[in-house]
């Protein structure tokens, strides 16, 4: 089992007929270099006699994850915690959305969805994915950690219509509706165990989710979920000088203005799907602004690279650079507007030469300059993410 994921480079070098289209073929190169990061990833993060992996590499059995809600839960632990683990789904079904290679389903079965069942957990009601292996002290349950997940199930059904991928979505989904309540006038908490604060990173993905689900459905309760979600983050969580999105509001009110990249991109996503679906023109001019004010917000300076000049990524948490993509292919999707599509393309080919290491592993500096001692597993399904979805631009 653990020999399966080295092969997978030449098993596509050998299977490049079965790409969708003559733009894939143009652009192999980069579904070459997600294959490649894939590879990486397993030789690097697999754990023996599992199928779980690491979270970071070099592994550090002292790394404690700092991004979980609970402080008792903030210790070492042997393997990824979700999130970070998460990515692999999203990476692979990506992979098999934009080359129809079923040697990606084959690899969702044998190895990236066994382990993510290891988070399942049913102990408690609704059955959602927990944020830590469930043979572990039951640890906290996110209901963004679920949504992820949830909205990758919902992709792989559109694109394969294996219906076990839907129903695993609309399972995940009833987790999300327990998690709103009318306090502030709707949305939905970040943690179950923790219902502290509604976040622009559970209602703006909530949204695309809900919306995901109705066109794979057709049910309107999911449509108007998806509206209902897009509508509330907007009111509650929107900056109206520049259309970017604050990170979240606490029950008392107050609110976190840092402006994070994968929250406009999920609202810019959100806002297109809302317009391919109603046709409503204002959805389209919400999703054209953020697109504007992330390209203006997200993006450095220049960078030079040979006679080429572009605008350089912003350094920080990678995944949430990926995240903020996925808004701007959905928007591509309709207006055509390939600014920073274009800029995307170069930092992503840029970053193979500049980001990556010996291991073939990316840091978190765009530039290449700022070098991390330990390189974060979910940095590494991000980048396999960008480079497969790149390659149908």
């Amino acid at each position: 089992m653990q020999r399966l994921i080295p092969l997978f480079l030449s098993l596509f070098l050998m299977s490049e007929p079965c790409l969708a289209n003559d733009k894939h073929l143009n652009n192999n190169r980069f579904t070459a270099y997600a294959v490649e990061t894939l590879d990486s990833i397993y030789t690097h993060y697999s754990v023996a006699d599992t199928l779980l992996l690491r979270e970071n590499f070099p592994f550090d059995n002292e790394y404690i994850a700092s991004y979980l809600a609970s402080h008792e839960q903030k210790r070492p632990n042997p393997y990824s915690f979700l999130w970070p683990y998460s990515g692999s789904l999203t990476a692979v079904a990506v992979l098999y959305e934009t080359t129809a290679d079923k040697h990606f389903l084959q690899l969702l079965d044998d190895k990236v969805l066994p382990a993510l069942e290891e988070y399942f957990d049913q102990s408690r009601s609704p059955d959602a994915y927990a944020s830590y292996i469930r043979s572990a002290p039951l640890s906290d349950r996110f209901y963004d950690d679920n949504v992820w997940i949830g909205i990758d199930f919902t992709d792989l059904y559109l694109a394969s219509k294996d219906p076990r991928f839907l129903e695993k979505a609309k399972l995940i989904w009833r987790f999300i509706e327990s998690g709103i309540d009318s306090l502030l006038g709707g949305g939905i908490y970040w943690c179950e165990q923790k219902k502290t604060s509604k976040n622009t990173c559970s209602n703006a993905p909530g949204s695309v989710y809900a919306l995901k689900l109705y066109l794979a459905t057709n049910e309107n309760s999911y449509l108007e979920q998806g509206k209902a979600l897009y509508e509330w983050t907007k009111a509650y969580l929107q900056d109206t000088t520049d259309y970017l999105y604050y990170d979240n509001i606490r029950r008392s009110g107050r609110m976190d203005k840092t402006k994070y990249a994968y929250n406009s991109g999920q609202m810019m996503q959100a806002a297109a799907l809302l317009y391919k679906i109603t046709k409503d023109n204002q959805y389209l001019i919400d999703a054209q602004n953020i697109a504007e004010s992330c390209c203006n917000y997200f993006f450095n300076g220049l960078q030079t690279d040979g006679a080429d000049s572009f605008r350089l990524l912003k350094g920080g948490n990678v995944w949430f650079t990926a995240v903020m993509l996925r808004g701007f292919f959905e928007l591509y999707s309709i207006d055509g507007n390939k600014t920073c599509m274009n800029a995307f393309r170069q930092n992503l080919d840029y970053a193979w030469k500049s980001m990556r290491d010996d291991d073939g592993l990316f840091g978190s500096d765009w530039s290449g300059r700022r070098k991390d001692n330990y390189k974060w597993l979910l940095t590494q399904w991000a980048m396999v993410e960008m480079y497969a979805r790149m390659a149908a631009f």
